[in-house]
């Protein structure tokens, strides 16, 4: 049987599970959960790598355009937290476009910044 065929039986008998047993749907969001979890991890362990190696470029930019890198990550993490509640109204989805848009520009400001001088 090849890969494929055992792959799509597989998903088949999950869909099966989700779809006829009492409680598959409770199952199967916690299912997603426990992998958007798992994803998030994944993300914080590579901001982690990130960071430590290179910690000295990080520092070399000068505490004005760190504090603008730090400003943006942070803006992004909010941004991609709320996402769900902020799109209920037009005003949220507002401040999500605008908490995209600067923390997009901030990156630039760094990114160029750190062009610039080279290091």
């Amino acid at each position: 049987m090849s890969t494929t065929v055992r792959n799509v039986l597989i998903l088949v008998a999950i869909a099966a599970v989700v779809a006829f047993l009492p409680g598959g749907g409770d199952a199967a969001g916690l299912i997603g959960r426990v992998l958007s979890i798992g994803i998030s991890v994944i993300f914080v362990l590579l901001g982690v790598r990130f960071y430590r190696e290179n910690r000295v470029a990080i520092f070399s930019l000068g505490d004005k355009h760190r504090a603008i890198a730090y400003a943006s990550l942070g803006a992004l993490v909010v941004a991609f937290a709320g996402r769900t509640k902020l799109v209920d109204s037009g005003a949220g989805s507002l401040v999500l476009i605008l908490l995209f848009a600067g923390a997009i520009g901030g990156a630039y400001a760094v990114w160029r910044h750190h062009r610039a001088y080279g290091y």
